[in-house]
C-alpha cells in the first residue's frame, strides 16, 4: 500500500512550490499527526519544524479545535456570505476587531493570505476612486517582499526567483528598499534603517500624488529568508505614509496570531495600518480562513446607494465558511486561556540562546529571529559572506538530512527556516535545534 500511494502521488499530483523532479527522488506522504509531530505512511515520526508551513499553533489533533468543528458540523457546514452572514462569521469578526490595532474596525473574509492581500490592494485602489481621487492608482512595494501568488499579490512582490517569469502579467509598482543588515555594506542596523527610510521618502516626495498605497510585511520578510527589520523601520514607514497621504497595507499573514511574540507583529512598534491582511494561524492551522481588516474611514467610502456603484465587487465562494470561523473562535479562546502570546515571548528568549549554539559553526553566516520566526543562513565563507552556488543546493540538502533525523522544514534557498508550533516546549525546542545542528554539521562538514 505504501509504494502504491507513492506511485499515485508521483503520477497524479503537482505540488506547490515544488520541482517535481525533486519530489520523485525524495517522496513523502503524511498520514497523521499528534501534538507537534506528524507521521508518514511508513510510521516514521517527525517534528513539525515549520508548523506545516508557518500556520500550526496548538499542535495537531487538538481536542478543543476538533470538537469545535464537529459541533458546527452538526448545524451547517457552509452557507454564502454574499448579501447575508452567519453566526460564526459574525461572532469571529467581533473577536478579531477586539484584538487588532484599534483603528481597524471592519473584517472582510477570504480563504488565503494571497486573497487577503489581493482584497487589500483592490480596496485601496477603489477607495481613492470612490472619494474622487482616481489619479492615486499605483503602489509601492518593498524589495524582497512577498505577499502571495495571485497576480495582484505578485505585482507588489519583489522576489526575483518567484516573480520574474510572470513579469508580463503584472502591473507595475514602485520598489522601495528594506534594511537587510547582514548583507548591507555597513552592517549597522541604524544606518541601514535610515538609508532605506530616506530613499522611501524621496520616492514619496516625487510620486505621492499618484500612489494609492504601500504594501509591507510586518517586521519580518518571511519568504525573502526571514529578514528581520531593524527597530524603528516599520514605524518609520507608517510615519511617511501618513505624512504623504498614502495608505499603508500591512501583511500579517505569516507574522500574525502570536508568531513573533505579539498577537500581531506591528504591535512591536505600535503601528496602526490602514489595511491589514492576516491568515495562517487564525484557525490554529486547521482550515483555510483569511481576513482583510480596514478602518471605518475606508469602509465608509464604499457605503452609499447602489446606483453610485461604490460597492466593493469582490468575493469568494467559501468566504466566511462556518466550519473555519467556528474553529477560529475556539482558537482565539485557547490563545487567551493558555496565554499563548506570552508563552511565545518567554520561550523565544530560550530559543535565542539555543540558536546561538549554531553561531560558531563554519557554515552559519547569520541567525535571524523574531519570536518563533527563525532563519539560519548558510554560507560558503563566513568571512566574506559568500553564498553557496545554486547547484550546490546546500539548504535543500540540510533539510533532507533533517528529515532523515526526524524533523520537517523547507528551506528558502540556503536559509534554513525554523518556525515550530507555538505550543512547543523548551524541551521540544532543544530537541529540534539539536537536529538542525547535527544536520548542518553532517552535510556541510566536507566543505570546510
Amino acid at each position: 500500500m505504501t509504494q502504491e500511494l507513492i506511485e499515485k502521488s508521483k503520477k497524479y499530483l503537482w505540488l506547490p512550490f515544488t520541482q517535481m523532479k525533486d519530489y520523485d527522488e525524495n517522496p513523502l506522504i503524511i498520514e497523521s499527526g499528534e501534538g507537534i509531530k506528524v507521521k508518514d505512511i511508513d510510521g516514521k515520526e517527525y517534528f513539525d519544524g515549520f508548523s506545516s508551513v508557518w500556520l500550526n499553533v496548538h499542535g495537531h489533533r487538538k481536542k478543543e479545535l476538533d470538537n469545535a468543528i464537529k459541533k458546527q458540523l452538526n448545524k451547517i457546514a457552509h452557507s454564502t456570505l454574499l448579501g447575508m452572514t452567519n453566526i460564526p462569521a459574525t461572532e469571529l469578526a467581533e473577536k478579531l476587531v477586539n484584538i487588532t490595532p484599534e483603528n481597524l474596525t471592519r473584517v472582510f473574509y477570504s480563504d488565503s493570505g494571497a486573497e487577503a492581500m489581493e482584497i487589500a490592494l483592490k480596496m485601496a485602489f477603489q477607495y481613492w476612486k470612490n472619494i474622487g481621487k482616481p489619479e492615486k492608482q499605483t503602489f509601492i512595494s518593498m524589495n524582497n517582499g512577498y505577499h502571495g501568488d495571485t497576480i495582484g499579490a505578485v505585482s507588489v512582490g519583489s522576489i526575483e526567483l518567484f516573480h520574474h517569469v510572470y513579469g508580463p502579467l503584472m502591473f507595475e509598482s514602485y520598489k522601495a528598499p528594506v534594511p537587510f543588515v547582514y548583507r548591507s555594506e555597513s552592517g549597522n542596523p541604524e544606518i541601514c534603517r535610515d538609508e532605506c527610510l530616506n530613499q522611501l521618502e524621496q520616492l514619496l516626495i516625487e510620486k505621492h500624488d499618484t500612489i494609492a498605497a504601500l504594501s509591507i510585511e510586518s517586521m519580518v520578510q518571511g519568504a525573502a529568508g526571514m529578514i528581520v527589520m531593524p527597530e524603528g523601520f516599520l514605524s518609520g514607514v507608517r510615519e511617511l505614509c501618513t505624512k504623504y497621504n498614502v495608505l499603508m497595507i500591512v501583511d500579517e499573514v505569516a507574522t500574525g496570531f502570536g508568531r513573533t511574540g505579539k498577537m500581531f507583529a506591528c504591535e512591536h512598534e505600535g503601528v496602526q495600518p490602514d489595511l491589514m491582511a492576516a491568515g495562517k494561524g487564525i484557525t490554529g492551522g486547521y482550515l483555510p480562513v483569511a481576513v482583510t481588516f480596514t478602518t471605518e474611514e475606508i469602509y465608509e467610502a464604499f457605503y452609499d446607494d447602489y446606483s453610485t456603484l461604490k460597492t466593493f465587487f469582490h468575493g469568494h465562494s467559501y468566504t466566511g465558511n462556518q466550519l473555519g470561523c467556528a474553529v477560529a473562535i475556539e482558537n482565539l479562546r485557547l490563545f487567551e486561556q493558555d496565554q499563548i502570546v506570552a508563552q511565545v515571548s518567554e520561550e523565544a528568549e530560550h530559543l535565542h540562546k539555543l540558536l546561538l549554539e549554531l553561531k560558531d559553526m563554519p557554515s552559519v553566516g547569520d541567525i535571524r529571529q523574531l519570536g518563533f520566526m527563525c532563519g539560519i543562513e548558510l554560507v560558503k565563507s563566513k568571512e566574506t559572506k559568500e553564498s553557496f552556488s545554486l547547484e550546490e543546493r546546500m539548504g535543500y540538502k540540510v533539510s533532507l538530512k533533517m528529515r532523515e533525523l526526524g524533523m520537517l522544514t523547507r528551506p528558502i534557498g540556503d536559509v534554513i527556516v525554523f518556525m515550530p508550533p507555538l505550543v512547543s516546549t523548551m524541551e521540544d525546542l532543544s530537541s529540534m535545534v539539536n537536529i538542525m545542528k547535527q544536520a548542518i554539521d553532517e552535510v556541510t562538514r566536507s566543505e570546510f
